[in-house]
C-alpha cells in the first residue's frame, strides 16, 4: 500500500509558489495582481488569493493541542460540544418557569433569564427555578447592575436550600457596568467597587461566572472584527486588573470573567476571531502569574449579530444567522444564542424561536459539529487569518492600554467614537453596495410589502435613566439596513408606488444585463418594476411605457448605442415620466447637455440616488 501511495504522488511533481505566481501573471493578462486578487480587509490587513504550507512556518497559532495552553484550539480535548442557549425576558416568574421547562424539552440546555430588579426576592427565585434541574444545564441571569449582588445572594441561598453541589453548577451573572456606560452614556464606574463582593459571593461555585465582557454590544453597533476583539481584551483586562488590585487572586478573578461576543457574517474571519481571542486572552492572564494555567482559558458565549438583520425579506436572516452560528461552533465556543429572524421588527414568537433553536440543533444532530475539535486547525488560510486578526487586535489592545485602559477610553468617548465611525463607514458601504445585504440593497423581493411591520426598538431592561442627559457619547446601534428600510417604508406609506418601466433596446446581452441591474436598483426603494423582452424602436418602447402608466422609464442598452437611442427616447417621453439611462456611457456629457439628468450605474450611491427619486416622485 505504501509503495502504491508513493507511486501515486510521484505522478504529481511539486509546484513552487513562484510557478503559481507565474501562471497567475499570465492568466491576468497584464492586470494588476494586487488590485484584482488581493483582498484588503476592513481589519487593516491583506488576504492573499492562495496560501501554502510555507505560510505556516514559525506561526504560533499552530502550536499546542486542544485543551492545552494557549488554548487557541479550544478548551476541550475530547469533543466540541457547546450549550444551546435561549434567553427569556421575565415578566412573570411562573410564566417564565413554564416556558423554561418547555424549552428544556425541546433541545435547549442553557437558559438566560432577563429579570426586572424591582421584583427580586427569594420567592421570585423559587418560582422562576421551580422543577428546573439546575445542575444539569447552564443557567445565566441578567438584571439591573445595581442589583446583581442581591441576585447572587438570592441564587446562592436557593442553591444551598436545594442541596446542589457547587462544583456541579454552571452558568453566569451579567455584571458589566462598562457595557451600560457605552449604551446609556452614564458614568457607572462606581459600581465596579462591588465586583469584589460579587466574586466573593460566588467563590464556592467554580463554574459560575459573574463578571461579563459584553463585546457583542460593539458587534451590534457595527464594529469591525479586530475592534470587537481588541476592545474586548482591554475590557477584560480592566476587570481583571481591578479585581487583583482589590485582593482577589489572579486565578480566581480570571475564572469569574465571561466574554459575550457577537458573530458577524464574515464566515472564515469569525472562526479566526474566536481562535485568536483564546490565544490573546491566555497571554494576558498568564502575565498575572495565576497559580493554575487553566485560569488562562477564555469562557466564550457567542450570539448572532443584530446589526445585519433586516425587516424586508426577513427569512434571509435565517441564512445569515445559520452561517454565523456555524462559524462559532467550528471555532469551539462554549455556548451559542441564535437571534430569531424576526427580532428586527417584532418580539420573537414561538415560530421564530423554534427556528432559532433548531438552527443549532441541526449543527449538532445533523452535521455533528460537536464531535470534532478545532476542524480549522492546519488550514493555511484560517491559520493566517487567525494570526493577522490577532496582530491587529493586539495592537488595538496595546493602544487602549497605553492611553489609560478601557474605562478611561469609555469615559472620554474614544471607544464609542471609534466604533461609531465604523458604523458610519459600514452604512456608507451598504449605501454603495460595497457591503451587500441580500434582499435589502441587492436582489430585493420585488413584490414584498411591509404591511404592519416597523423597526423595533428595545428599551432598557430596568427602565432607569431613560430620559436623563448623557454625560458622554454612546454607541450607535442602527442596523445596516435601517436607512434602506426607511426609504422603502416611505414609498409604501406614501400611498403611491411608482412604476419603473424598462425600455430595453439594441444589444441583447447588454440590454438584459442593464434591465436586471436597474430592476434590482429601483426595487430597493419599493418601486414596482416592469421588465420587457425588447423593442425595435424607442418610440414603440415609450408608447408601451405610457400605456403601462409608468412613472419612470429606464433606457437599457449598450454604451455605444446610447448615443443613438437616448436623446430620441428622452424627447419622445417629453417629460411625462422620469427618464433614466442605465449606465455611465462615454457620451454622458453630451446626453446631459441634451437635458438628461438621471444615470444609474455601479458607482452610484444607491441610497442617496433613491432618496432623490423619492423626493421627485412622492412629493412632486
Amino acid at each position: 500500500m505504501a509503495d502504491s501511495k508513493e507511486k501515486l504522488f510521484s505522478d504529481f511533481p511539486p509546484v513552487s509558489t513562484q510557478e503559481w505566481m507565474d501562471k497567475i501573471t499570465v492568466d491576468l493578462k497584464g492586470a494588476d495582481y494586487e488590485k484584482k486578487l488581493v483582498w484588503k480587509t476592513n481589519e487593516g490587513f491583506k488576504v492573499k488569493p492562495f496560501y501554502r504550507q510555507e505560510d505556516l512556518e514559525g506561526m504560533k497559532t499552530t502550536e499546542g493541542l486542544p485543551g492545552e495552553y494557549p488554548y487557541i484550539r479550544g478548551n476541550k480535548k475530547n469533543d466540541n460540544t457547546w450549550f444551546v442557549r435561549q434567553d427569556i425576558r421575565v415578566e412573570d416568574p411562573a410564566e417564565a418557569n413554564a416556558k423554561a421547562l418547555d424549552l428544556l424539552n425541546k433541545g435547549v440546555d442553557s437558559l438566560g433569564f432577563h429579570i426586572k430588579a424591582k421584583d427580586l426576592d427569594a420567592d421570585y427565585v423559587r418560582t422562576l427555578l421551580k422543577d428546573i434541574c439546575c445542575d444539569c444545564i447552564e443557567l445565566n441571569f441578567k438584571t439591573c447592575q445595581r442589583h446583581t449582588v442581591q441576585l447572587a445572594s438570592l441564587l446562592t441561598d436557593y442553591f444551598k436550600e436545594k442541596g446542589y453541589a457547587p462544583e456541579k453548577l454552571k452558568g453566569s451573572l451579567d455584571f458589566d457596568p462598562i457595557s451600560r456606560m457605552m449604551k446609556k452614556g452614564k458614568d457607572m464606574s462606581g459600581l465596579l467597587d462591588t465586583a469584589k463582593e460579587l466574586v466573593e459571593k460566588l467563590e464556592a461555585y467554580p463554574y459560575f461566572r459573574c463578571i461579563a465582557v459584553n463585546s457583542i454590544d460593539l458587534n451590534n453597533a457595527g464594529a469591525y472584527i479586530y475592534q470587537e476583539l481588541g476592545y474586548a481584551l482591554a475590557w477584560g483586562n480592566e476587570y481583571l486588573n481591578r479585581l487583583t488590585e482589590a485582593g482577589i487572586p489572579a486565578e480566581k478573578a480570571a475564572k469569574k470573567i465571561k466574554f459575550n461576543f457577537g458573530i458577524s457574517s464574515n464566515y472564515f474571519m469569525e472562526i479566526a476571531k474566536f481562535r485568536a481571542a483564546r490565544l490573546l486572552w491566555a497571554d494576558i492572564v498568564n502575565e498575572y502569574k495565576p497559580a493554575c494555567q487553566c485560569a488562562c482559558q477564555m469562557a466564550i458565549h457567542a450570539e448572532t449579530s443584530s446589526f445585519n438583520l433586516t425587516l424586508f425579506d426577513a427569512y434571509v436572516n435565517l441564512l445569515r444567522t445559520q452561517t454565523e452560528a456555524m462559524s462559532a461552533a467550528l471555532a469551539g465556543v462554549d455556548s451559542i444564542t441564535v437571534t430569531p429572524f424576526d427580532k428586527a421588527y417584532e418580539t420573537p414568537n414561538d415560530f421564530s424561536e423554534r427556528l432559532a433553536r433548531n438552527q443549532q440543533l441541526l449543527l449538532k444532530e445533523e452535521s455533528h459539529l460537536n464531535r470534532v475539535v478545532d476542524p480549522a486547525a492546519g488550514s493555511y488560510y484560517i491559520e493566517n487569518l487567525t494570526a493577522s486578526i490577532a496582530k491587529q487586535a493586539w495592537d488595538l489592545f496595546l493602544k487602549t492600554e497605553d492611553e489609560g485602559g478601557m474605562l478611561k477610553a469609555v469615559l472620554n468617548g474614544s471607544i464609542q467614537e471609534s466604533v461609531n465611525n465604523s458604523n458610519k463607514a459600514r452604512h456608507e458601504a451598504v449605501s454603495k453596495r460595497k457591503e451587500i445585504l441580500l434582499g435589502t440593497n441587492q436582489y430585493p423581493n420585488f413584490t414584498e410589502l411591509a404591511g404592519g411591520k416597523v423597526p423595533l426598538e428595545h428599551a432598557c431592561c430596568c427602565h432607569r435613566h431613560e430620559h436623563e442627559d448623557k454625560a458622554f457619547a454612546t454607541l450607535n446601534t442602527n442596523r445596516a439596513a435601517n436607512e434602506f428600510e426607511e426609504l422603502r417604508l416611505q414609498t409604501e406609506h406614501s400611498g403611491k408606488r411608482p412604476k419603473a418601466f424598462m425600455l430595453t433596446i439594441g444589444n441583447l446581452a447588454m440590454r438584459q444585463a442593464r434591465a436586471q441591474f436597474s430592476c434590482n436598483f429601483l426595487a430597493c426603494a419599493g418601486y414596482e418594476v416592469i421588465d420587457n423582452l425588447g423593442f425595435s424602436t424607442v418610440e414603440e418602447g415609450i408608447e408601451a411605457a405610457m400605456k403601462a402608466q409608468a412613472d419612470i422609464v429606464v433606457l437599457c442598452s449598450s454604451d455605444d448605442e446610447y448615443a443613438e437611442y437616448a436623446v430620441p427616447a428622452f424627447k419622445a417621453l417629453d417629460g411625462r415620466a422620469m427618464f433614466i439611462v442605465a449606465g455611465a456611457p462615454a457620451c454622458m456629457d453630451e446626453l446631459k447637455a441634451a437635458g438628461i439628468e438621471n444615470f444609474i450605474h455601479v458607482r452610484c450611491n444607491v441610497l442617496e440616488t433613491l432618496r432623490e427619486y423619492n423626493k421627485k416622485l412622492l412629493n412632486p
